[in-house]
Formats: structure tokens, C-alpha cells, sequence
């Protein structure tokens, strides 16, 4: 699998992670067994997956704890990135509780660091980001962290903490279908600053497996029961077709290239400028190793300059 540097001062990584928010639970209909989760992430790894990225907050540490289970006795090699939330969500921003975070998350994962630290979201309690990223920059100076990074930030709050210290990593959300960030993430690229994409596969929409027939249990925030503000925008009645339209697109060309569409989709992703990885999430082994081959293909400029064409322009309608 190809490999990228993260950012200016980062190392290399695979350009497709593993992403475990879908391991820890919750939000993705009825959990399969512990067991399968973790052989799932090392089944992630055995593809040729260099690293893995979760969150305090997925499944309220699950996910830490499966990543510690999956990790054992192969810790070595492995780039593992994690997060610390604002409250009341997660532990808070304020110096003292991201050191507190930090601590909780080591525990729960079992290392002695943690390669990459994230800020999940920006704080709307008050907490300055300065002081925030000070705290951030201090784990780094203890040995506890190796590299620091946001993620959901925009250019004015990075710009905020760039005059404190480096950003090694932006998290946003980048898609064939969620093109928000494009000028962001190439901002981000110009300044060393490495950038991981969530939700490259616009969870599950850019597969081809998913239809407007297509129905999730309702404890899956892809069936509209909770709120999520993506929903909405992708799967919501009169938005799914607008989503699906841009799958059928993409199916001639993968077929011509001898790829799947989820591995045409993720292997688009990380062609971008500025893009150094995709995070793509499953808890189905086969999925995973799928997801794992779009590591290896390449797509010229013809190619892409065809996907561009595809491309939904414009804000999402009414």
C-alpha cells in the first residue's frame, strides 16, 4: 500500500486508515461480538493498514479498549491516533483536562504514547484554544505524545494555534459527496500541515451496496432516528437520489479499471492535494481488505479529471 508523510514533520503512513468509531458502537445498529470487532482490526492491519485512529468518546472508551485488545503483542509499526472532546461530551479542553484525557486514553489503549493526539471538535464553553493547544503542545514536550492535530477545525481557529505551535494533522470530512473542506484541506497541504479525511466513503453511500430500497435498524443514525445533521444531507428523502446518482457515475469507470466503487471512491480521496490518508471504518473484515486495496490504485489525470465531472456543484438543494 502507497504511503504518505504526514504533513512536514510527520512520518510516513498508509493512505488508508483504519477508522474505529464504528467499533466502538452506539450509532451503527446492533454491535457484533467484541471478538469479531478485533479481529477485524487486525485483519485491517494484515492488509497493510499502518495505522489506526479512535476517539474517547466512541462507545465512551469501547473503541480505546477494542483497539488495546486488537493491538496486543503488535503495538510496534502501528501509528495509533486518538482524540480528546470538549465538554460535556468528552474530558474538556482546559490544560489540566486534556492532560487528564491524555492519561485515560493511554490507560485504556495500553501504550506508553500515543503517536497522534486530536482535538475531536472546536470548544463552545469559552475555553480559548490557545490554552488548549499549550496544553496539547506540553504533552508532546512529556514524552506522552509524538504528534498533535485538530479535527473539524476551520482555518481561523488552526491559524490560532499555528501561532502557538506546528499543526502536524487536520481531521476533516471529505467525500465524492461532502466537498466542503476542498479549499481547506489544499490550504492545509501548502503549510506542512498533514491532512487524514473521515467519511471518504460517505458512510456506506459511495460502497454501491447501499439503495433508496435500503433500510437501517433504527439504532443506526443512518436511518434518521437521531438527529444527525448527515443524514440530511445524504440520506434524507429527495438527498439519497442526488447521492446515488454520483454512484452509478463512478461504476464504468471502476469496472473499466478493475476496482470496486468503494475502493474507486477512497483512492480519489487521497489523490487530492493536501490529502495525505483516508480514514475508512468497518467492522466487516471483507469490507476492511476491500477498503484496503484502494492503497493501490492509481488514477491519472484523465481519470480524474472524468470523477471531477461527476461531482455534485453547488449547495445541497432545498
Amino acid at each position: 500500500m502507497r504511503r504518505l508523510g504526514l504533513g512536514s514533520q510527520g512520518p510516513e503512513i498508509s493512505v488508508i486508515g483504519f477508522g474505529a468509531w464504528e467499533a466502538g458502537g452506539d450509532m451503527w445498529g446492533p454491535n457484533p461480538p467484541e471478538d469479531e470487532v478485533v479481529a477485524t482490526i487486525r485483519t485491517a492491519l494484515d492488509a497493510g493498514m499502518t495505522w489506526l485512529d479512535t476517539a474517547e468518546v466512541y462507545g465512551r472508551g469501547t473503541s480505546e479498549e477494542l483497539v488495546r485488545r486488537a493491538l496486543e503483542g503488535a503495538r510496534d509499526g502501528v501509528f495509533l491516533a486518538t482524540k480528546v472532546a470538549p465538554k460535556p461530551s468528552g474530558t474538556g479542553f482546559r490544560a489540566e483536562e486534556v492532560r487528564e484525557a491524555c492519561q485515560a486514553s493511554l490507560k485504556r489503549l495500553g501504550t506508553d504514547r500515543i503517536d497522534l493526539y486530536q482535538l475531536h471538535w472546536p470548544d463552545r464553553t469559552g475555553v480559548p484554544v490557545e490554552e488548549t493547544w499549550g496544553g496539547m503542545a506540553g504533552l508532546v514536550e512529556e514524552g506522552l505524545v509524538r504528534f498533535i492535530g485538530v479535527s473539524n477545525f476551520g482555518q481561523e481557529a488552526i491559524e490560532r494555534c499555528l501561532a502557538v505551535r506546528h499543526v502536524d494533522s487536520l481531521q476533516p470530512e471529505f467525500s465524492l459527496l461532502i466537498l466542503d473542506h476542498r479549499e481547506l484541506i489544499r490550504w492545509c497541504g501548502d503549510r506542512g500541515i498533514g491532512v487524514v479525511a473521515y467519511g471518504p466513503l460517505a458512510f456506506g453511500l459511495l460502497t454501491g451496496a447501499i439503495s433508496t430500497e435500503t433500510r437501517f435498524d433504527e439504532r443506526d443514525w443512518r436511518s434518521g432516528t437521531m438527529g444527525m445533521g448527515n443524514y440530511q444531507r445524504l440520506f434524507a428523502p429527495g438527498k439519497i437520489e442526488r447521492s446515488l446518482a454520483v454512484v452509478d457515475g463512478l461504476r464504468p469507470i471502476a469496472e473499466r479499471l478493475g476496482v470496486t466503487v468503494a475502493q474507486l471512491a477512497l483512492a480519489w480521496v487521497w489523490h487530492q492535494p493536501g490529502v495525505t490518508s483516508a480514514i475508512a471504518g468497518s467492522r466487516n473484515p471483507r469490507h476492511v481488505q476491500d477498503n484496503a486495496g484502494a492503497g493501490d490504485v492509481e488514477l491519472d489525470e484523465a481519470t480524474l479529471a472524468e470523477i471531477e465531472r461527476l461531482l455534485p456543484l453547488g449547495p445541497d438543494p432545498a
